[in-house]
């Protein structure tokens, strides 16, 4: 199960930085690093331990106690969007593709360029046929954090398999490459949209 992982809730300035999350293998250090953000939220102890249980819950698939846990989470802070986020996670590993969507549109409402939150977004839009939705979630997420390789990921895939627009796809995969030099599926994308164009 993947997982959204901020460093500890309840530190204040605390970054939101990591996740476990969107595509295997697209969350390398530079692109987690840098897409870090702080927040300014000091949640109780309570809070937190409750947060820790409900990512546990989730990582051994058990999704309906997590997500009580979760919704416990938030009646008591709302200010974050990890919580929505993995709850979003959840509902979507149940089949429930409306409340997944209802969630990250809750994180996205703290935080509208939240790279984890437009990248759930825009993969459960493309799942749906959503694609000029999937494109513009995408897009939000780029505008802030550039460099968010997960998102820049996904964006060339939309733009190549289902918006059938190579020149979008070849733009993003080369800016991919540019923070991930070494990987060979990006590079043996890139050859065959050059060659395509």
């Amino acid at each position: 199960m993947n997982v959204y992982i901020p460093v500890r809730i309840h530190m204040v300035h605390v970054a939101i930085i990591c996740l476990l999350a969107a595509l295997s293998g697209c969350a390398t250090q530079s692109g987690v690093s840098r897409a870090a953000k702080a927040q300014d939220v000091d949640v109780s102890s309570d809070v937190q331990q409750t947060f820790d249980q409900a990512l546990q819950l989730l990582q051994e698939g058990q999704y309906d106690t997590a997500i009580t846990l979760l919704n416990t989470v938030i009646e008591q802070e709302q200010r974050l969007t990890a919580p929505y986020i993995n709850l979003a996670m959840a509902y979507r590993h149940k089949g429930n593709e409306k409340l997944a969507e209802e969630n990250l549109l809750k994180a996205l409402a703290i935080d509208q360029a939240q790279p984890v939150a437009n990248n759930e977004l825009g993969m459960l839009y493309r799942r749906q046929g959503r694609f000029d939705d999937a494109k513009k979630v995408y897009i939000n997420a780029l505008s802030e954090y550039p460099d968010y390789l997960p998102v820049i990921k996904n964006l060339g895939i939309l733009c190549d398999i289902y918006m059938r627009d190579p020149q979008c796809a070849l733009e993003q995969f080369e800016k991919y490459q540019q923070y991930d030099p070494e990987d060979k599926t990006v590079k043996i994308w890139i050859a065959d949209l050059k060659t395509r164009i």
